[in-house]
């Protein structure tokens, strides 16, 4: 193609750019990137407690405190002023690493703000579960207290083989 024809066809694609966004605001419509559009889905209770379960597992200190909301939070960053960022961390992941499972229940809505959730560890040789209180705040439900752990009976301790 020639520097000629080059040109035209630049020109014809920027005079029918320039005649679709006229038209566009003619309508009325609104341009947007598809980002803008795009709405983060509603996070839910659970949301909460998985995030706080994976950050414990993988160590990460700042996302495992930021589950977290009030006195326990507060009870959190002073074990954190306390310690290392590294020693938390290495316990965080130390305290998570027997665990093989665990089973979050529905939430039970207390109020628009406030849940409950029952959450059961899963070991190899016992089950523990713990009750979890959440409160909703503006950048999502955080964990606001928690129950002590109870140890569950287990019919049928995990791994045993099936015959």
């Amino acid at each position: 193609m020639t520097k000629k024809g080059t040109a035209q066809l630049a020109t014809v694609f920027v005079l029918a750019a320039g005649l679709g966004i006229g038209l566009v605001r003619t309508a009325g419509w609104k341009l947007q990137s598809f980002a803008a559009t795009r709405r983060a889905p509603e996070q839910n209770p659970q949301d909460a407690i998985y995030s706080m379960l994976e950050a414990a597992r993988t160590g990460d200190v700042k996302r495992y405190v930021g589950n977290f909301t009030g006195p326990l939070e507060a009870s959190l960053r002073q074990t954190l002023a306390e310690t290392s960022e590294g020693g938390f961390s290495k316990y965080l992941r130390e305290s998570n690493s027997e665990i093989q499972g665990v089973a979050v229940s529905d939430p039970q809505i207390i109020s628009a703000f406030q849940a409950a959730i029952r959450v059961e560890y899963i070991y190899r040789d016992r089950n523990q579960a713990q009750m979890f209180f959440l409160d909703k705040a503006s950048t999502g439900w955080k964990i606001s207290r928690t129950d002590g752990e109870e140890r569950v009976k287990t019919l049928i301790p995990y791994g045993t083989p099936v015959k």
